[in-house]
């Protein structure tokens, strides 16, 4: 299928080949009739991609503050690798998407294939899109009129916020799409409304809607003509729907408004207020969060967990249906905002347009229907094939960006002919796919595996995911490396470790790999070549500067990501493993108190009588370096800071190990798993470690101790 991409790093915007996505439990498989360029977001995109770094940088300089704390702490490299991964991996653009559902998830309710529905789907002629971001298009309004039902609700939610009641005077400054939209809603309120923008075409249009109208390029001042407008009182309330990086517009809108006035801004603004403009007159200030409440929460979006409607009365999804159901009255006309139309094969003219000086406001991009738009889960590349031999083709289940960023590379070094890709959205797979040279790419993770050409499996999906594909493979005979977790509950890893030994009593034994690379570096190895010296027991203290994740992050969803500890801190319950060279004997945690316990220390007890502690941590600062390991032995000590710099105390003959570049091992990780299976040889880590490493980590992370 044909979907819209721009590259944030050229801003080159391109209509690319891609499978067509595999839709979950709770998502709707929508066919595409018509979508809608939002000519002010979408164009803020592309022209970021086009700028240069200095002028990127400018624009994001959390982001900066961000590389600049990574750099002090891994180093140059490694940060130039992230920051160039980041922005090469393509966008997918659009949010304003009609069609008519051709699959659903096994959890949809209140939908039936065949409807039509808006959603906020991206560009593309197939959309996988969440239950609770669709909504039914009523009979009355036309797919092109529908597409802009979700920017309407933008307009809507807004305008929520800024709660006008009838008769009051309403400023909106920016008459585009937003705006236009918003002033018409406002009428059906039966608020006045004085539409503000400098646009003639556009102002023509807002007093049509029934809006008065000044041109803010006129010598007229936008505060005479609001107190003629408002007779004498102010503005109630000002609507900002113009995309400036100015602090003017907020600075003249509480100019404008009246005592105990209310602003809202929808588009964009710059946020340097004046006190002295809000605190004379008590004005309410408030941003509105795109479409309405529901959004970017993932329980609500993903999960399709309605908020009830005696507490919550508009969600976006409530909100889209109101915008329709005014299109529907008549009530709200958006036939003239229509400005150009454009097959979907001519996009990058519409993109043109709006980076251009040619006037236009709403732009739609039309889709072909029938039989030439059928879904294509499989998409093939003139350029895969690289490798030395089909013997080891090797599949990629998953796209993302550690997959793209670490893994790929890895194993492309090693020579493996590389086969297929997948990736639930079928856009990073392709992308991946073209980019390193697989054969094909693809949106059905099981077919992958089952593919006789698909020699070895990478389960490099989410966390969640792992289980099924790991067993899949194992089942199909097949060497599979999975990044860790392994799996992220103790009933699905009873189950692998149970399918392990009864397939190892065959001719059907599994090769089974865990990415655990931390045991790889080659300080590490160091490590443990020096402590081969000492028959005493070993002290371990592993420290990790983690960093806080929001608490509605999808690792911490015991279903999905499993938590942090099951998720990351295996890593390091791995590396005392195997640094002691003895079986995990004990264990138990200790937490701070927090929503997700994300603070914790590990304890653990080897059978050889050593001990190591985690110090797993999401307190501290970004400027300390994220790992640190220290072990005690036999009157010595060695010290690792982020496997850059080891250095030594009380070592005959050894004083530090010191890298230009940090490496924690992946490469050598991969490597080791390549070779062991062109020689015939075991895996690296040997299976019972694999499954002592993650027992102890779900355990540990559901608190129960050992």
């Amino acid at each position: 299928m044909k979907q819209v991409m721009q590259s944030l790093k050229s801003g080159k915007t391109e209509v690319s080949e891609i499978p067509t996505p595999n839709v979950g439990a709770c998502e709707l498989l929508v066919e595409t009739s018509h979508s809608l360029v939002s000519s002010g977001t979408e164009r803020m995109l592309v022209e970021f991609g086009k700028a240069g770094w200095l002028e990127k940088a400018r624009q994001q300089p959390d982001k900066v503050r961000m590389v600049l704390d990574k750099m002090r702490t891994d180093g140059l490299g490694p940060t130039l690798e992230s920051v160039f991964a980041k922005l090469e991996q393509p966008l997918p653009l659009g949010y304003c998407n009609v069609g008519r559902i051709r699959r659903m998830g096994e959890k949809i309710t209140g939908f039936q294939v065949g409807d039509r529905v808006v959603s906020n789907g991206k560009h593309a002629e197939f959309v996988g899109v969440p239950q609770n971001l669709c909504a039914l298009v009523p009979a009355s309004v036309s797919d092109e009129e529908a597409a802009f039902a979700v920017l309407g609700a933008v307009a809507l939610q807004g305008i929520r916020l800024a709660k006008p009641t009838l008769g009051e005077s309403v400023v909106v400054m920016g008459a585009g799409l937003v705006g236009l939209m918003a002033i018409q809603l406002l009428r059906a309120h039966g608020c006045r409304v004085l539409a503000v923008d400098f646009d003639e075409a556009r102002l023509k249009i807002a007093s049509e809607a029934g809006a008065q109208v000044l041109n803010s390029s006129t010598t007229e001042s936008l505060e005479d003509a609001v107190m003629n407008f408002s007779r004498g009182n102010g503005a109630d309330a000002v609507i900002i729907t113009l995309s400036s990086k100015s602090n003017e517009p907020v600075g003249q809108a509480a100019r404008v408004s009246r005592k105990k006035g209310r602003i809202v801004l929808v588009g964009v603004a710059g946020l340097e207020l004046s006190r002295a403009d809000f605190y004379e007159k008590e004005l309410s200030f408030q941003v509105s969060c795109s479409y309405g409440p529901g959004r970017y929460d993932r329980n609500y979006e993903e999960k399709g967990k309605d908020y009830p409607i005696a507490y919550v009365r508009w969600t976006e999804q409530r909100n889209f249906e109101a915008v329709l159901d005014m299109m529907a009255e008549g009530k709200l006309s958006v036939k003239p905002l229509i400005s150009h139309r454009f097959p979907i094969e001519e996009a990058q003219k519409a993109y043109d347009l709006i980076l251009s000086e040619e006037p236009s406001l709403g732009i739609l991009l039309e889709y072909p229907s029938g039989a030439s738009k059928d879904e294509t889960e499989t998409v093939s590349f003139k350029s895969g094939g690289e490798g030395t031999g089909r013997e080891l083709s090797l599949s990629f289940v998953g796209a993302g960006n550690y997959a793209a960023k670490t893994l790929i590379p890895a194993f492309r070094e090693t020579g493996v002919l590389l086969y297929g890709i997948s990736s639930q959205n079928g856009a990073s797979g392709a992308f991946n796919g073209k980019k390193f040279g697989f054969e094909k790419a693809t949106s059905n993770s099981l077919n992958l595996i089952e593919d006789e050409s698909s020699k070895v499996i990478v389960v490099a999906s989410r966390h969640e995911t792992h289980f099924e594909y790991a067993k899949a493979a194992m089942l199909a005979g097949k060497p599979v490396f999975v990044e860790k977790p392994l799996c992220i509950t103790g009933q699905d890893l009873d189950e692998l470790e149970e399918l392990y030994r009864s397939l190892s009593s065959t001719e059907r034994h599994p090769c089974l790999m865990v990415g655990f690379n931390r045991r790889f570096s080659p300080h590490i190895r160091k490590i443990k070549e020096l402590l081969s010296s000492c028959q005493s027991p070993k002290s371990f203290v592993m420290t990790v500067n983690a960093g806080a994740l929001p608490e509605d992050h999808w690792i911490h969803d015991p279903m999905v990501g499993g938590g942090r500890i099951v998720g990351e801190a295996c890593h390091f319950i791995d590396l005392l493993r195997f640094l002691s060279g003895a079986k995990i004997k004990e264990y138990f945690k200790t937490s701070m108190p927090s929503a997700n316990s994300d603070s914790v220390s590990l304890q653990l007890a080897f059978a050889d009588g050593s001990i190591g502690t985690v110090h797993y941590f999401a307190n501290g600062g970004k400027s300390f370096p994220k790992e640190r390991l220290e072990v005690f032995s036999s009157g010595r000590i060695l010290q690792l800071d982020n496997f850059r710099k080891l250095r030594g105390f009380g070592w005959k003959g050894f004083r530090a190990m010191n890298l230009w570049k940090q490496d924690k091992g992946h490469r050598a990780c991969v490597r080791a798993f390549v070779e062991s299976i062109r020689l015939g040889n075991p895996p690296p880590i040997p299976a019972e470690e694999i499954f002592e490493v993650s027992r102890a980590a779900i355990d540990l992370q559901k608190n129960t101790c050992s």
